[in-house]
């Protein structure tokens, strides 16, 4: 059994250089049905770089992000949560209560929703149903860092996903993929250079 973490890195281009300013790390993952993968990040609301390393979208001096699921790594728009159909087959050790929808809810909203109406770890006021104030288009009213869930599959499968903020068609282009293989055994094929990567 493995442990994986899922993060996020970020910062002007010409700082990350020859990186993009935000990406996943690690931006591909292949596990299997035995492994846990810890999707989380941290960002900022106050960071003062005199306008250098500012280029994220949204707010002067923050820094956010989610995971969205999308059909394809070419694509730049996410599928619907309905549409995410990748959480099905994943739960979450850090709130044994939650569903796939739920999970999917908190990492799209980078946890500004907890779930879809509460669960045991999340405050029913706090839920997609509860909270009185919707989220920004641009997330600024979401939280900075969040601790997101320790993940178990339950099925194999794959999922290509993107941060919707840090996404503008061009070097700022936060996307990634997992493949998830049944039992414990993994063999990674790589197809290509552009992340065709197959779980055998």
């Amino acid at each position: 059994k493995q442990w994986y973490q899922r993060r996020v890195r970020g910062g002007n281009i010409v700082q990350t250089f020859p990186a993009t300013e935000y990406d996943f790390v690690p931006d591909s993952l292949a596990v299997t049905t035995d492994d846990l993968v810890h999707v989380q990040w941290t960002g900022s609301n106050t960071h003062d770089n005199n306008n250098d390393g500012d280029d994220g979208e949204g707010e002067g001096g923050t820094d956010r992000s989610n995971l969205m699921q999308m059909s394809a790594i070419s694509e730049s728009y996410p599928a619907t949560i309905k549409e995410a159909d990748f959480w099905e087959g994943v739960q979450s050790l850090t709130d044994s209560d939650a569903s796939g929808k739920d999970i999917a809810i908190g990492l799209a909203s980078a946890g500004y929703y907890c779930s879809e109406s509460g669960t045991d770890n999340c405050p029913e006021k706090e839920s997609l149903e509860g909270r009185r104030n919707k989220i920004d288009d641009k997330m600024n009213n979401a939280p900075a860092s969040y601790f997101g869930h320790v993940l178990k599959f339950t099925k194999a499968g794959s999922m290509n996903y993107l941060c919707t903020r840090n996404n503008n068609f061009s070097n700022r282009s936060q996307k990634g993929s997992i493949w998830v293989k049944a039992g414990n055994k993994l063999e990674v094929k790589t197809r290509s250079e552009e992340t065709e990567t197959s779980v055998a």
